[in-house]
């Protein structure tokens, strides 16, 4: 056989073009289902986390909420319930408190001047002490719980490795990082209390 027929057959011959297809296909097809496989999972893992959260939110609604006790029984009980979902999980548990629901939506920091202009109050700066807790609250808010009828924004945030190490073959970050909260009210089983009024400070 001539050499130009047999160049002619091998160019006419498709046996084996499935697997070297295939061959160049599978690399990006594994990234991506890889990648929605880790998204999907981020998903379920933040569906999850609000449910626990806005479960625990109701049972720390009632007149024991306030409670120092009381409280940790239900921290434990939202880090003992993100643990069978998430066993490796580092868990962050913040509660900050305002006086009212449209204090809590606005979040607004506490009035300052901001002489250098660099939206941080530091330097000096005068600012308004709202809530008389001696520190200036970006949020306007104050750590803790609250007492009576106060409204408290209840926050849990999770860290932990991502599920597979997809972004980490790309150059991003191996960690997920989500995060829920809530707003709930305290039962108004005495008086709200008051801060009285507001003190003018000066930032550190």
């Amino acid at each position: 056989m001539k050499r130009g027929h047999v160049l002619g057959a091998l160019a006419k011959d498709r046996r084996g073009a499935t697997i070297i297809e295939f061959a160049l296909i599978a690399p990006v097809l594994s990234l991506v289902l890889l990648g929605a496989f880790d998204t999907a999972h981020s998903l379920y893992m933040r569906g999850t986390l609000q449910g626990i959260v806005q479960k625990v939110a109701r049972d720390s609604s009632l007149e024991a909420g306030t409670d120092t006790a009381q409280q940790a029984i239900l921290d434990n009980r939202v880090r003992a319930q993100v643990r069978a979902v998430a066993n490796n999980a580092s868990i962050t548990i913040t509660r900050r408190f305002y006086r009212t629901f449209a204090a809590a939506a606005a979040a607004q920091p506490e009035a300052w001047t901001d002489t250098n202009g660099d939206g941080n109050c530091n330097n000096g700066e005068p600012y308004q002490d709202d809530n008389r807790n001696g520190t200036w609250d970006r949020d306007g808010a104050d750590a803790g719980q609250g007492g009576a009828k106060d409204r408290t924004l209840y926050t849990v945030a999770l860290s932990y490795p991502r599920f597979f190490p997809l972004w980490k073959a790309i150059g991003g970050s191996s960690t997920t990082r989500i995060s829920a909260s809530t707003v709930l009210s305290n039962q108004p089983y005495s008086d709200q209390g008051s801060y009285g009024a507001s003190l003018v400070r000066n930032c550190p």
